[in-house]
């Protein structure tokens, strides 16, 4: 069987929950991109403004987040592996698809900035719709939220004339979740195939797993990999990792396995 696609994670930011800080100074987040290409990420998705999923975090203004990725997008896309902006604003998505990049990575789905659907159908990119709520439901179920989510997502997405062939989309691993409700959005995977397109999943790190084995985000590799080859095995297309090479070396294994079966 063929694996999904491996996206590397990029955060030019002093607070991400994962390595808050580590790449904000250009030639660090620059050497981090040349790890995660030959570590083997078939995409890069550069952060520069924190979208971790708890309380506390202060909005940046775009001059903000544009000014954290001079000298990181452009160096990154020359490495010649393909770029995502993981960005909400349109503004900051409309830069980086002029620097070079080709994905835009938009954690509200389209919902919170709506010039974002008129830019990826003027630039005719792909573009991931992620799922996302301001506050975790416990009441609800999440499928069912994330379906409609999806829907509503969609509907504005043909109104702008965005190409279906051009849609992901990702359930939101820890956004507006308990864990309980992550755990679910996983072990339910493929009922967000009614949709017909392709899945990212993205459960590098996230906290559900310090809820199954209580841990930091730095000490979450084995939950991560876990996570992801089932995820893989629901139907993911596309996995979005902190650690490439330990998830595409996962990845690989499983496949290997499969095919013998």
């Amino acid at each position: 069987m063929a694996y999904p696609a491996v996206m590397g994670v990029l955060n030019v930011t002093p607070d991400s929950f994962s390595d808050g800080g580590r790449f904000l100074v250009p030639e660090r987040a620059l050497a981090q991109a040349q790890r995660l290409r030959a570590e083997g990420a078939d995409i890069i998705d550069i952060g520069a403004e924190s979208t971790r999923p708890y309380g506390g975090m202060a909005p940046i203004s775009a001059e903000e987040e544009l000014r954290r990725l001079q000298g990181v997008l452009g160096e990154t896309v020359a490495l010649g592996v393909p770029v995502s902006i993981d960005s909400m604003k349109s503004e900051v998505a409309a830069f980086a698809l002029d620097q070079g990049a080709v994905i835009v990575n938009d954690v509200w789905g389209l919902q919170r900035d709506r010039q974002m659907a008129a830019l990826v159908a003027a630039r005719n990119c792909p573009v991931i719709i992620m799922h996302n709520r301001d506050n975790a439901d416990p009441a609800i179920d999440i499928i069912k939220d994330i379906i409609a989510f999806f829907a509503r997502s969609l509907d504005i997405a043909d109104g702008a004339n965005v190409p279906r062939g051009n849609i992901v989309l990702d359930p939101g691993i820890g956004f507006g979740k308990t864990a309980e409700q992550s755990m679910a959005a996983l072990s339910r995977l493929e009922e967000l195939r009614v949709f017909g397109l392709p899945i990212l999943v993205g459960a590098s790190r996230k906290s559900f797993i310090a809820s199954v084995t209580p841990s930091e985000p730095q000490q979450r590799l084995g939950g991560s990999i876990t996570a992801h080859v089932l995820a893989a095995r629901r139907g993911a297309q596309i996995i979005r990792t902190h650690d490439v090479a330990e998830t595409v070396q996962a990845l690989k294994v499983m496949a290997a396995i499969e095919d013998q079966g």
